[in-house]
């Protein structure tokens, strides 16, 4: 059975990878991805609503999104989010739904688009490292109190680097895996 410290470690870098994968999602790469609409919120009736609560999102073609919205009269404020938005796509509306088209971006911007993404990367590698941290802070601790022996605790120590050691390389996996997804004409 594993330490409290490991299992600890390995919660805390499941939650990076988790939030790697959420940002990455966010990155804009010419495939349209209803994800992109999660941080954008619309003022419904005095309150900051996401989109995705307020309509369908639909992705009819590779380079387009369709918004819905259940309540016809919240299109113009939907309209206006994005425009405020960073998303810099405008919107094509009908007077019934949203038309988000995605051009493929340019070379250059594809570029600035897997350097995001590289500091993404290297953000959640920074955070699976800090778990990597405390977990052998709490292995020393432990071995200090004298509740665990000191084979024990190199035991443990190389388990957390293991661990470390998995998690940086799906980290990135999935950095390779975007850039290919980004850098995809």
């Amino acid at each position: 059975m594993s330490s409290p410290a490991i299992q600890e470690a390995k919660k805390s870098m499941e939650k990076a990878i988790d939030s790697l994968n959420s940002q990455f999602a966010t990155v804009r790469t010419g495939r349209a991805n209803a994800a992109m609409l999660d941080h954008i919120t619309v003022d419904y009736y005095g309150a900051a609503t996401p989109i995705t609560q307020l309509a369908g999102v639909k992705t009819p073609e590779a380079h387009l999104l369709v918004i819905e919205p259940w309540d016809k009269s919240a299109l113009k404020n939907i309209e206006k989010a994005i425009l405020a938005s960073d998303l810099g796509i405008t919107p094509n509306s009908d007077g019934s739904c949203i038309r988000l088209p995605f051009p493929p971006p340019t070379e250059e911007r594809r570029k600035e688009l897997v350097k995001q993404c590289r500091g993404m990367a290297e953000e959640c590698r920074v955070s699976v490292r800090n778990a990597r941290r405390t977990a052998k802070t709490a292995l020393e601790k432990a071995k200090k109190d004298g509740d665990i022996s000191e084979d024990e605790m190199h035991r443990d120590t190389d388990e957390v680097q293991k661990l470390t050691d998995g998690f940086v390389a799906q980290v990135d996996d999935l950095l390779k895996a975007k850039e290919a997804e980004v850098m995809e004409v």
